[in-house]
Protein backbone atom coordinates (compact mmCIF):
# COMPACT_ATOMS: atom_id res chain seq x y z
CA UNK A 1 0.00 0.00 0.00
CA UNK A 2 1.56 3.29 -1.16
CA UNK A 3 1.14 6.54 1.09
CA UNK A 4 -0.01 9.40 -0.36
CA UNK A 5 2.01 12.55 -0.79
CA UNK A 6 -0.26 15.61 0.97
CA UNK A 7 -1.43 17.85 -1.52
CA UNK A 8 0.52 21.04 -1.16
CA UNK A 9 -1.18 24.04 -3.04
CA UNK A 10 1.16 27.26 -4.48
CA UNK A 11 1.18 29.74 -6.95
CA UNK A 12 -1.56 30.64 -8.66
CA UNK A 13 -4.15 28.18 -7.21
CA UNK A 14 -3.66 29.09 -3.89
CA UNK A 15 -3.76 32.90 -4.78
CA UNK A 16 -6.84 32.12 -6.63
CA UNK A 17 -8.05 30.31 -3.47
CA UNK A 18 -7.63 33.18 -1.14
CA UNK A 19 -9.45 35.17 -3.75
CA UNK A 20 -12.53 33.15 -3.85
CA UNK A 21 -12.55 33.06 0.14
CA UNK A 22 -12.09 37.41 0.10
CA UNK A 23 -14.75 37.95 -2.78
CA UNK A 24 -17.03 34.83 -1.39
CA UNK A 25 -16.86 36.94 1.54
CA UNK A 26 -17.36 40.47 0.00
CA UNK A 27 -20.21 38.73 -2.21
CA UNK A 28 -22.20 37.61 1.27
CA UNK A 29 -21.75 41.00 2.98
CA UNK A 30 -23.02 42.63 -0.40
CA UNK A 31 -26.16 39.92 0.25
CA UNK A 32 -26.46 41.38 3.54
CA UNK A 33 -26.71 44.46 2.95
CA UNK A 34 -29.34 44.32 0.02
CA UNK A 35 -31.46 41.97 2.85
CA UNK A 36 -31.44 44.70 5.15
CA UNK A 37 -32.16 47.53 2.82
CA UNK A 38 -28.77 49.32 4.04
CA UNK A 39 -28.77 52.62 3.29
CA UNK A 40 -25.86 52.17 1.33
CA UNK A 41 -27.09 50.58 -1.77
CA UNK A 42 -29.32 53.08 -4.51
CA UNK A 43 -32.03 51.68 -6.34
CA UNK A 44 -32.20 53.61 -9.69
CA UNK A 45 -35.46 53.46 -12.17
CA UNK A 46 -34.59 53.77 -15.59
CA UNK A 47 -32.15 50.88 -16.22
CA UNK A 48 -32.36 47.61 -18.40
CA UNK A 49 -32.30 45.40 -15.83
CA UNK A 50 -34.27 45.76 -12.93
CA UNK A 51 -35.09 43.29 -10.62
CA UNK A 52 -36.48 42.91 -6.73
CA UNK A 53 -33.51 43.72 -3.69
CA UNK A 54 -34.31 41.53 -1.19
CA UNK A 55 -34.37 38.98 -4.44
CA UNK A 56 -30.48 40.03 -5.04
CA UNK A 57 -29.49 39.93 -1.86
CA UNK A 58 -30.49 36.41 -1.54
CA UNK A 59 -28.67 35.32 -4.85
CA UNK A 60 -25.50 36.85 -3.50
CA UNK A 61 -25.90 35.89 -0.28
CA UNK A 62 -25.92 32.01 -1.26
CA UNK A 63 -23.88 32.69 -3.93
CA UNK A 64 -21.42 34.16 -1.86
CA UNK A 65 -21.43 31.09 1.06
CA UNK A 66 -20.80 28.76 -2.28
CA UNK A 67 -17.86 30.55 -3.09
CA UNK A 68 -16.26 30.81 -0.08
CA UNK A 69 -16.52 27.04 0.78
CA UNK A 70 -15.12 26.74 -2.64
CA UNK A 71 -12.35 28.44 -1.73
CA UNK A 72 -11.81 26.63 1.12
CA UNK A 73 -11.94 23.39 -0.56
CA UNK A 74 -9.45 24.80 -3.68
CA UNK A 75 -7.43 25.44 -0.95
CA UNK A 76 -7.84 22.04 1.17
CA UNK A 77 -7.35 19.95 -1.83
CA UNK A 78 -5.93 21.35 -5.08
CA UNK A 79 -7.95 19.18 -6.53
CA UNK A 80 -8.97 19.79 -10.26
CA UNK A 81 -12.55 19.59 -9.62
CA UNK A 82 -12.76 22.59 -7.51
CA UNK A 83 -10.71 24.32 -9.91
CA UNK A 84 -13.61 23.56 -12.82
CA UNK A 85 -16.17 24.82 -9.66
CA UNK A 86 -14.44 27.34 -9.17
CA UNK A 87 -14.60 28.78 -12.46
CA UNK A 88 -17.90 28.26 -13.00
CA UNK A 89 -19.17 29.99 -9.45
CA UNK A 90 -16.81 32.86 -10.11
CA UNK A 91 -18.43 33.45 -13.57
CA UNK A 92 -21.76 33.10 -11.70
CA UNK A 93 -20.42 35.73 -9.62
CA UNK A 94 -18.73 37.96 -11.86
CA UNK A 95 -22.28 37.75 -14.10
CA UNK A 96 -24.56 38.45 -10.92
CA UNK A 97 -22.24 41.67 -10.14
CA UNK A 98 -22.09 42.70 -13.64
CA UNK A 99 -26.49 42.63 -12.93
CA UNK A 100 -25.75 44.28 -9.47
CA UNK A 101 -24.18 47.35 -11.14
CA UNK A 102 -27.40 49.63 -10.86
CA UNK A 103 -27.71 49.05 -7.14
CA UNK A 104 -23.87 49.81 -6.12
CA UNK A 105 -21.59 50.39 -9.09
CA UNK A 106 -18.28 50.76 -7.88
CA UNK A 107 -19.05 47.59 -5.71
CA UNK A 108 -19.83 45.77 -8.40
CA UNK A 109 -16.88 46.54 -10.99
CA UNK A 110 -14.63 45.58 -8.56
CA UNK A 111 -16.17 42.33 -7.77
CA UNK A 112 -16.17 41.38 -11.04
CA UNK A 113 -12.57 42.66 -11.82
CA UNK A 114 -11.78 40.14 -8.70
CA UNK A 115 -13.89 37.53 -10.37
CA UNK A 116 -12.15 37.90 -13.74
CA UNK A 117 -8.81 37.53 -11.99
CA UNK A 118 -9.68 34.73 -10.21
CA UNK A 119 -10.96 32.78 -13.21
CA UNK A 120 -7.55 33.93 -14.86
CA UNK A 121 -5.64 32.55 -12.12
CA UNK A 122 -7.65 28.83 -12.11
CA UNK A 123 -7.33 28.85 -15.64
CA UNK A 124 -3.05 29.73 -15.24
CA UNK A 125 -2.76 27.16 -12.68
CA UNK A 126 0.64 25.62 -11.42
CA UNK A 127 2.81 24.35 -14.20
CA UNK A 128 5.55 23.15 -11.47
CA UNK A 129 2.94 20.32 -10.27
CA UNK A 130 2.06 18.91 -13.56
CA UNK A 131 2.56 15.46 -14.53
CA UNK A 132 5.04 14.54 -16.81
Amino acid sequence: MATQKPTIVGGWTAFAGVLMIFGGAMTLLEGISAIAKDTVILTTRNYVFSFSLAGWGWIHLILGIVILAAGVALIASGATWARILGVVLVGLSALANFLWIPYYPFWALTLVAIDIFIIWALCAGDRRHAVA
